[in-house]
């Protein structure tokens, strides 16, 4: 009998031994399945970002640019992961949005991209990102028919122009008592896409409409402006720079012109500041939304103030960082992982103030234009719509 004891003592001993490793040594806290999947799971990758950092828009690549690193930094942070920007300046320019996007196409680390800015650059863009399965969403490209699926992996999380060209026609007719309007069109992808948005909206309203095509590169309008006739109620202008829209409305006042400045949302910018006109923008201001107040005072403590252009940059991060967040928790992390990740975007509240879904050609769901008035200070409020 106590030999057997003995033996079961030395039984037991050998086990504990063989479970510490060596004599003295604790033995390790029992390992969950879920807490060894997450310590597996290093989830890292890249982002690119597509902004006018330099250049004419630097205004607002900048201030997108910051937005994109806000919104990689507070992931990391509540994520435990390490995900990084990868800068792309593309100065509002086709050729240079190419170069970019080479650039980033050759960095396999780079899974997602937020941006290009413009409509043109994503014209530019599109079909390598598309050959590559690279997910690409933009927060400030409008035009209507880049997601007519040229370019499946294209997304953005605002509105297009089909819903600006209505949203400003009824302003124009309702608030501002348009019947005449020339329409100052920048010979650009996004340009002509707006123009003919907002003139087929205001025709079917019986306005009658002048369109009067203008380089994006003209700085001055002096010469188009004196054929502004006094009747014309309103001045519409289709440009991405802010400070080409601010010549515009200088001038016509200088010429004694009486139409109101409304300007599409390339020009919601401190660069346009001329009171008494209009501008129209895809995003509200977030300052307004409680649910964003506590994001918005921490850009302004980092960065500085803001206008519209950055949050939604913010949104496109987001998008993309959660899409790469599924896909490394699912076990893979391809491009193509990636994309079929966004295309599943569920965010029930952005810094937008509403949820970001997709629809099948990669708009993003029941999103508005706003219109903000410049104040007498030159600063954009939101108006009465």
């Amino acid at each position: 009998m106590r030999t057997r004891q003995i033996r079961n003592i030395v039984a037991v001993t050998s086990v504990v031994l063989l479970a510490t490793g060596c004599a003295g040594a604790e033995a390790p806290a029992p390992t969950t399945s879920d807490e060894a999947a997450t310590a597996a799971q290093e989830c890292s990758g890249s982002i690119g970002i597509m902004a006018p950092i330099t250049g004419p828009a630097a205004t607002i690549g900048g201030e997108q640019l910051n937005f994109a690193k806000l919104a990689v930094d507070n992931f990391n942070k509540k994520n435990n992961s390490t995900y990084k920007l990868v800068e792309g300046d593309t100065q509002l320019d086709p050729g240079q949005a190419s170069t970019v996007a080479q650039q980033l196409l050759s960095n396999s680390d780079v899974l997602a991209v937020v941006g290009p800015a413009g409509s043109q650059e994503v014209e530019a863009v599109g079909k390598g990102f598309g050959d590559a399965d690279l997910a690409f969403i933009s927060a400030s490209a409008t035009r209507t028919d880049l997601t007519s699926g040229a370019y499946p992996t294209y997304f953005r999380v605002i509105p297009n122009d089909s819903v600006q060209g209505p949203t400003g026609a009824e302003f124009a007719v309702n608030k501002l008592d348009a019947k005449k309007v020339v329409i100052f069109e920048e010979k650009t992808s996004y340009g002509k896409g707006l123009a003919d948005a907002f003139e087929s909206a205001l025709k079917d309203k019986g306005v009658e409409v002048t369109r009067v095509p203008v380089s994006q590169k003209q700085v001055d309008y002096s010469a188009v402006v004196s054929k502004v006739a006094e009747d014309v109620d309103v001045v519409f202008a289709t440009f991405q720079i802010a400070a080409n829209t601010k010549v515009l409305g200088e001038q016509l006042k200088a010429k004694g012109k009486k139409a109101i400045v409304f300007a599409s949302d390339g020009s919601f910018s401190p660069d346009f500041d001329v009171p008494g006109s209009y501008v129209s923008a895809f995003a509200p201001d977030i300052k307004g939304i409680a649910s964003s107040n506590e994001l918005a005072k921490q850009f302004e403590d980092k960065y500085g103030e803001f206008g519209t252009y950055g949050p939604p940059v913010h949104a496109a991060t987001q998008v993309a960082l959660e899409a790469m967040q599924r896909a490394c928790e699912a076990g893979t992390t391809s491009r193509a992982a990636v994309l079929d990740q966004v295309k599943k975007t569920d965010i029930p509240e952005s810094i937008l103030g509403g949820p970001i879904t997709f629809t099948d050609q990669g708009d993003v769901k029941d999103a508005k234009f706003y219109v903000f008035k410049v104040s007498e200070k030159g600063v954009l409020e939101l108006a009465d719509q």
